[in-house]
């Protein structure tokens, strides 16, 4: 049986970096209402948006299969009318605080400091992939191009299924796809609309179902910036410990929107996915 402190100990460990994430509080905050270090709470922090990664990160955010691709592209398909489309991609800037010495690395076009939340959504509006950290200065393009799921992309390590037609069409099969606006560079697996100066009927036509279908990705950012509101104000944390934040938030996002799927949640379901012991809020701090 755990002591008083013990026990304690371990209900703070376990709410405030959940109230940290999803109320935005500052560490200041944070001190006066539980009364614990600002650096005691930046460490405990840390340390369970680590734990919370590493643990769902392989069940609500696996690596898709051939079947999971099909399965995404028939969402799209039914939900955007835009056929082959295995997700919607693009980047968020993260608003941080400047990191020392950082010159203008961090400083994107938006005329504020950031790190950039690289990402893939499907149909249902849950990340498939993520790539986290990229300097704020870097085009979209370029931080796709280096990320890890760029670099599988190019080495055809993403078990992406064989071209097939489009549907009620006799032409010939065509690739699957992940969808993008104009900031990245047209390849055999990534489309992009046609610019938006001098388009005839048929472009304009193209354009708007993989428009619609692209816009996934952006309410995505927006449902996990308005649940997880540490994404409305800069995130006072340097990069490294930032991208812990950002990579708990993100698997955070995809377990809520598996179980708000329906309004009612069975709790049978929940057996598979780890309890606050499981995922160590239950350890003392070192």
């Amino acid at each position: 049986m755990l002591s008083p402190f013990l026990a304690y100990f371990n209900v703070i460990f376990s709410s405030f970096p959940h109230r940290f994430l999803a109320t935005g509080n500052s560490f200041a905050s944070l001190h006066f209402e539980f009364l614990l270090g600002t650096s005691t709470i930046s460490r405990i922090v840390r340390h369970t948006c680590q734990v919370i990664w590493e643990q769902l990160r392989e069940t609500v955010m696996p690596q898709p299969k051939v079947d999971d691709w099909l399965r995404i592209a028939e969402g799209f398909n039914l939900s955007a009318q835009f056929p082959n489309c295995l997700g919607a991609m693009d980047g968020k800037h993260i608003r941080v605080k400047k990191p020392p010495h950082s010159g203008s690395r961090f400083f994107n076009y938006k005329h504020f400091f950031s790190i950039v939340l690289m990402a893939v959504a499907d149909s249902n509006y849950k990340f498939i992939m993520v790539d986290i950290g990229a300097y704020g200065s870097t085009a979209d393009a370029r931080i796709f191009s280096a990320s890890r799921m760029g670099e599988r992309l190019r080495a055809n390590q993403l078990a992406i299924p064989e071209s097939r037609r489009l549907p009620r069409s006799a032409g010939p099969p065509a690739p699957f796809v992940f969808v993008a606006d104009e900031g990245f560079a047209l390849t055999n697996h990534v489309m992009r609309p046609f610019p938006k100066r001098g388009l005839d009927v048929r472009r304009r036509i193209y354009n708007y179902p993989l428009t619609r279908a692209r816009r996934y990705v952006e309410c995505a950012f927006g449902i996990l910036s308005s649940k997880w509101r540490v994404f409305l104000s800069s995130i006072q944390m340097d990069p490294e410990n930032a991208t812990w934040v950002i990579q708990a938030c993100v698997v955070l996002h995809n377990f809520t929107r598996i179980h708000e799927a329906s309004s009612s949640v069975d709790l049978d379901d929940l057996d598979d996915f780890p309890t606050t012991t499981v995922l160590g809020l239950d350890r003392t701090l070192h």
